[in-house]
């Protein structure tokens, strides 16, 4: 067999090969808003609000099957707020919180590969609050300045390929934590943080 008829054959056969093995990886980065439910304390009928804190979210995820219009990826959702005011009328809880949320998770998109795709996701992972060291008012926390949880994450999206390998993620994801340690009994052993953000997302 020449060299050249070889190739006629080899090549195809390469080609399709390395097209199997071919991994999409994805990296978003967005920045948006957090948002915590207003909760009533029972003891004393107060409620503690929680402040709609600035946040930011990463994500890494790589596709592992597509079918037909979906694809199906797993990924990385890593979510902070850095400080979180607090306003409680009495002087007992801590000023401020800070929580960060790492949750692998499974995301499916649909109409995969094409230039605009909607998306759900669900996941589970681990979260660690910070509480402030002083109190609303004043005077130093007396309570833990750092607590940890399980969480679940679940979210929707929707990511838009405008140029190439760049596009756009707009995203809402609710992050089901174990509440903050607030030194006071808030009748709750879990909270809701919601996000919604936006920003961008790169392909390769």
């Amino acid at each position: 067999m020449s060299a050249k008829r070889l190739a006629v054959l080899v090549v195809p056969v390469i080609f399709l090969v390395s097209a199997a093995l071919a991994q999409v990886n994805e990296l978003s980065l967005t920045a948006g808003r957090t948002f915590v439910s207003t909760v009533t304390v029972p003891s004393s009928g107060l409620p503690i609000h929680f402040g709609n804190e600035q946040g930011v979210a990463f994500n890494y995820g790589r596709l592992l099957k597509s079918h037909k219009i979906f694809g199906i990826y797993a990924e990385l959702p890593v979510a902070a707020y850095f400080r979180m005011d607090l306003n409680y009328r009495e002087n007992q809880i801590p000023k401020d919180i800070g929580a960060l949320f790492v949750t692998p998770s499974v995301r499916v998109n649909i109409f995969s590969g094409d230039s605009v795709s909607p998306w759900v996701s669900a996941g589970g992972g681990y979260g660690r609050f910070r509480e402030a060291s002083s109190l609303n008012f004043y005077g130093p926390n007396p309570g833990p300045t750092g607590s940890n949880t399980g969480v679940l994450q679940v979210g929707a999206g929707l990511d838009v390929w405008f140029w190439h390998r760049w596009g756009a993620r707009f995203e809402a994801r609710d992050f089901y934590s174990g509440a903050p340690d607030l030194n006071i009994d808030t009748g709750k052993s879990r909270q809701h943080n919601y996000y919604v953000g936006a920003g961008i997302a790169h392909r390769f």
